[in-house]
C-alpha cells in the first residue's frame, strides 16, 4: 500500500513565501536564493495575509520598503539585469492604485526581457463585500479589473482563485523568468480572501530546489548555413546585444571575433560586451551610435546579430544596412532570430558562438576590412576625446560623462535612461570593464535612473560591494521620480547621482526643433502656462531626503566633487546645469523614423519633413 503524502496546512500567502524561500540557483559556483527578496508597499490588499507571511521569512527574503510602486518595479528590473537574469526580486502592492502603479515598470521589464515577480492584491473572490475600496466595477464582467491590465505587460499571468493553484502557478512563473527565450515579468493576482484561505500542501513542494538556466544547442543545419554565409562574406560584421551577457558569452564572442577578424559593434543593451580599447570593438551602432559602427554597417555584406532584438535605435529604423546585406540571427528566442528574413541560428549565444567558431576554424576575413573598421574606430575615438573635453563649448552632458569616465573605478556600474543621456552615454562612455553599463532604452522610461540605480546597488552589494553605482539623470527624470534617493539612504545602499539640469525636457525640444517646430512645452522657459519661472534647488531637495549633495557651476569643478562623492559613506548627489541647446553629440547618428506632418502651414515644418523623408529610400522593407 502506498504511503499517504505528508502535508502541511498553510494559507495561500504562507505557501507562496515558503516556496520562494526554498528556491536556489548556482551562480559562479556558489548557491544563492533564486529570489533575492522583494520590494513592498503594504495596503489593505496585501498587508494582513501576505505581510504576515513575509514577516516570518524576513531573514531569508528581505523586504525593502519602497516609496512608489513604479520605482519598486524599476528597482526589481535593474536587480535582475545586474544579476544577468539569474536572480530576481518580487514586488508586492495592494489592490487598486498600488498595483496599477506597477504597470509602467512591468512594461519596462517586458520590453527589456527582465525577470520580476509581482504579487498583487485583488478583489475578494466571494464578492460578498462588493464593491470594496479601490475596486473597479465593470457592469458586464465582474471578474474584470485593474489586474487584467497586466496581461499585456507580463510573460506569465495568473489569478489565484484557490490555494491549490499555487502548486502549479509558482513553478510556472519561475520557469518563465528563467527561460532564456521567454524571460520577463510574471504576475500573480492574489484576491484578499484567498490569501488567507488554507490548504494541506504536500511537504515536498517546499523542499529545497536548485534551478539552472537552460542552454539550447543550435540546430546543426542552421549553424552550417550561417558558417557558409560568413565564409562567403567579404565584409562581415557582428552586432553584439544584451543577450551576449545574459548567456555569459562574452569570452566566446571575443574569441570568435579574434579568431576570424570580424569587427564587433554593440547595441545599447549590449554596451560593455567589450572594453572600449579592444581592437575589434568598433563602437556603438545606430541612432545613438558612432560614426565608426554606422559606417561599417553601411558597407557590411553579412551581419551576424547575436542576442539582440534589433530595435529601431540599433537598425536606424532599418536604414543602417545595405538593402542586399544578409543577416544571421543568433538568438535564444526564435521571434528575434527570424527578424527581417534573417538566416536563423536559434539557440544559446555561448553554444552558438562556439559552434560557429568551430565551423569557421582557420578562416579569416579580408584583412583590409578589419583594418578599415579599426581606422574608423580610431577617428571616432578622436571625436569622443574632443567632445568630452572640459572647456569644449558650454557645459554639456558629454563633458560630465567624460569626467566621470576618467575618474570612476573600473568596475563601477553606470545607470541611465530616457531623455538625452542614453544617447550621450552610449556614444561617449568608454567601457572600462565588462557588464558595467545599464542604459535602459528598451522601454526608454524616464524615472528608471534613480530607482534602477537603487536596485542595481542592492545587487552590487551582493556581487561586488566595493564597487559604486553611478546614476546619470536629467532634471526632467529627477522631477518625475526621485524618492528612491530616500530609499537608498534608508537601506544603506549608496548611490552617486549626477543631476544634469538643462531646464526641462531638452532632448525632446531638440527633436521638436529639428523637425521644424517651435519650442513648445518642453523647456520650462517655453511652457506657456509656466507664468512664473522658478528654478529647482536639487541640492537642497536631495539633502532633505538624507543624501549628501552639492552643486557645481561647471564641468571643471566635477573632479573634486566626484572625489568627495566617492569618499562619502552614503548617497551623494552632484548637481550641475548644462546647456539645453549647445553641446550635444552631433556625430554618430543614424536616421530614425518619426512621424512628421505631411501638410502644414509652416515652411520650416514642411522643409524638415521633406529633408527627413529624403533618407527613406535607404530603409529595408523586411527582406
Amino acid at each position: 500500500m502506498a504511503q499517504a503524502q505528508q502535508t502541511v496546512t498553510l494559507t495561500t500567502a504562507q505557501a507562496i513565501i515558503r516556496y520562494l524561500a526554498n528556491q536556489w540557483i548556482v551562480v559562479n559556483g556558489q548557491e544563492h536564493r533564486l529570489c533575492g527578496g522583494g520590494f513592498g508597499i503594504f495596503g489593505h490588499g496585501n498587508v494582513t495575509c501576505l505581510g504576515e507571511a513575509l514577516y516570518d521569512h524576513r531573514a531569508e527574503l528581505p523586504l525593502y520598503r519602497g516609496q512608489n510602486e513604479q520605482g519598486m518595479g524599476f528597482a526589481a528590473a535593474a536587480y535582475g539585469k545586474a544579476w544577468l537574469r539569474r536572480r530576481f526580486m518580487f514586488c508586492t502592492a495592494s489592490a487598486g492604485p498600488g498595483t496599477a502603479n506597477l504597470l509602467t515598470a512591468a512594461a519596462l521589464a517586458h520590453a527589456n526581457r527582465l525577470p520580476m515577480l509581482m504579487l498583487c492584491g485583488d478583489a475578494f473572490l466571494t464578492r460578498l463585500p462588493d464593491p470594496v475600496l479601490q475596486q473597479l466595477e465593470h457592469y458586464g464582467n465582474p471578474t474584470f479589473g485593474v489586474n487584467d491590465a497586466f496581461k499585456a505587460v507580463s510573460r506569465y499571468w495568473d489569478r489565484i482563485t484557490h490555494p491549490a493553484q499555487v502548486i502549479q502557478s509558482l513553478p510556472a512563473a519561475l520557469a518563465t523568468m528563467l527561460d532564456p527565450a521567454d524571460c520577463g515579468p510574471t504576475f500573480v493576482g492574489l484576491p484578499q480572501d484567498v490569501q488567507g484561505w488554507t490548504y494541506d500542501y504536500p511537504v515536498s513542494f517546499f523542499e529545497k530546489r536548485v534551478h539552472r538556466i537552460r542552454r539550447q544547442a543550435p540546430d546543426t543545419v542552421e549553424v552550417a548555413q550561417a558558417v557558409a554565409l560568413l565564409k562567403e562574406a567579404k565584409r562581415p560584421m557582428i552586432i553584439a546585444g544584451g543577450g551576449v551577457q545574459y548567456s555569459g558569452a562574452v569570452a566566446e564572442l571575443t574569441a570568435f571575433a579574434e579568431g576570424t577578424g570580424i569587427p564587433v559593434v554593440e547595441t545599447i543593451a549590449g554596451r560593455a560586451n567589450m572594453v572600449h580599447d579592444h581592437p575589434l570593438n568598433i563602437g556603438p551602432i545606430g541612432v545613438t551610435g558612432s560614426d565608426s559602427a554606422n559606417n561599417i554597417a553601411e558597407d557590411a555584406d553579412v551581419i551576424l546579430a547575436v542576442g539582440t532584438r534589433l530595435q529601431d535605435f540599433t537598425t536606424g529604423s532599418w536604414t543602417a544596412f545595405a538593402h542586399d546585406a544578409k543577416i544571421i540571427g543568433l538568438n535564444a528566442a526564435r521571434h528575434d532570430a527570424a527578424k527581417h528574413m534573417s538566416a536563423t541560428v536559434v539557440g544559446d549565444a555561448m553554444l552558438g558562438l562556439e559552434a560557429l567558431a568551430a565551423g569557421m576554424a582557420g578562416h579569416k576575413v579580408p584583412e583590409g576590412w578589419t583594418v578599415k573598421a579599426q581606422a574608423e574606430r580610431a577617428k571616432w575615438n578622436d571625436y569622443v576625446a574632443e567632445n568630452t573635453r572640459v572647456g569644449n563649448g558650454p557645459a554639456s552632458y558629454a563633458q560630465a560623462i567624460g569626467e566621470v569616465n576618467r575618474l570612476c573605478d573600473t568596475g563601477d556600474r553606470i545607470v541611465a535612461a530616457a531623455g538625452g543621456l542614453p544617447a550621450e552615454v552610449t556614444a561617449n562612455w568608454k567601457t572600462l570593464d565588462i557588464g558595467t553599463v545599464d542604459v535602459e532604452f528598451g522601454f526608454s522610461c524616464m524615472g528608471y535612473e534613480i530607482a534602477g540605480g537603487w536596485g542595481a546597488r542592492i545587487a552590487q552589494a551582493q556581487i561586488a560591494p566595493e564597487r559604486d553605482t553611478i546614476v546619470f539623470t536629467g532634471d526632467g527624470s529627477y522631477l518625475l521620480m526621485n524618492s528612491d534617493i530616500y530609499s537608498s539612504v534608508l537601506s544603506d545602499k549608496k548611490l552617486i547621482v549626477l543631476v544634469l539640469d538643462n531646464g526641462g525636457f531638452a532632448v525632446i525640444n531638440k527633436l521638436q526643433n529639428n523637425t521644424g517646430n517651435e519650442s513648445f512645452n518642453n523647456l520650462i522657459a517655453d511652457t506657456p502656462t509656466a507664468t512664473t519661472q522658478v528654478g529647482v534647488d536639487f541640492e537642497a531637495h536631495a539633502r532633505a531626503m538624507g543624501a549628501e549633495a552639492e552643486t557645481v557651476s561647471s564641468p571643471a569643478e566635477l573632479e573634486a566633487a566626484f572625489k568627495r562623492a566617492k569618499a562619502a559613506a552614503r548617497t551623494y548627489v552632484i548637481c550641475m546645469k548644462v546647456d539645453p541647446y549647445d553641446g550635444w553629440t552631433t556625430q554618430g547618428h543614424a536616421w530614425w523614423e518619426v512621424g512628421t506632418p505631411h501638410i502644414t502651414s509652416s515652411d520650416k515644418v514642411r522643409d524638415a519633413h521633406i529633408e527627413w523623408e529624403s533618407a527613406r529610400h535607404k530603409q529595408r522593407k523586411g527582406v
